[in-house]
C-alpha cells in the first residue's frame, strides 16, 4: 500500500502529443508559403501551470511524411508526453512550437532554431482543464490537445530584412 501511495505522489499529468485525431482534433502546421510541413521539420510540446511558466517537454517529434500521397503532411504523432510539474489529472497550459531542422536535420531544439535563422512558429497557448492520470487503476489515458489550432511558420528574420529593403528601393524608385 505504501508503494501505491508513493507512485501516486509522483504521478504527473500526461498529454497525447498528436495534432490530428480523426473526428476530434485537426490542427495542421503550414510552412511560410502555406504548404503543409513534412520531412525535415520538428515539433515540440511546451507545458506548465501558466502561459508564463512553459518549459520544453522532450523528446521532439518529426512531422509525418508520406511520399506517395502526402496525405499526412502537416501533422506529427509524438505519442504520450508527461508535463513536468503538473499533478496527474491537474490543469495545464500547453503550446506547440515547430521549426525547420535545416538541410541535414541537425537543428533539433527550439533555442538553436531561433538562433539559426530557420523558419519557426508556435501555436496559441491552450488551457487544458485536466491532464491524463497514469496513477489511477487502470491507468488513465493521456488527454488529447483539444483546443489546439493550426498555425504557420514565419520566415527567417533575414527574409523580412530583404522584403523591407525591396520595399524601400521600390519607394525610392517611384519617388524619382
Amino acid at each position: 500500500m505504501a508503494c501505491l501511495a508513493a507512485v501516486s505522489a509522483f504521478a504527473q499529468g500526461t498529454v497525447l502529443f498528436n495534432n490530428r485525431i480523426t473526428g476530434t482534433l485537426d490542427a495542421p502546421v503550414r510552412n511560410v508559403d502555406g504548404t503543409l510541413l513534412g520531412a525535415g521539420y520538428f515539433a515540440q510540446l511546451w507545458g506548465g501551470a501558466s502561459a508564463g511558466s512553459l518549459t520544453a517537454i522532450t523528446p521532439v517529434a518529426q512531422f509525418i511524411t508520406n511520399p506517395t500521397t502526402q496525405a499526412a503532411t502537416g501533422y506529427f504523432a509524438g505519442g504520450e508526453r508527461t508535463i513536468t510539474g503538473i499533478a496527474a489529472g491537474g490543469a495545464a497550459v500547453i503550446q506547440v512550437r515547430a521549426w525547420y531542422g535545416g538541410p541535414t536535420g541537425a537543428i533539433q531544439d527550439w533555442a538553436t532554431a531561433l538562433s539559426s535563422g530557420v523558419a519557426y512558429g508556435s501555436s496559441a497557448t491552450v488551457n487544458l482543464a485536466s491532464t491524463g492520470n497514469p496513477a489511477t487503476s487502470p491507468p488513465g489515458t493521456p488527454v488529447n490537445m483539444i483546443g489546439l489550432t493550426g498555425f504557420s511558420l514565419v520566415p527567417e528574420p533575414g527574409t523580412y530584412a530583404l522584403l523591407a529593403l525591396g520595399a524601400g528601393a521600390l519607394f525610392l524608385r517611384r519617388r524619382k
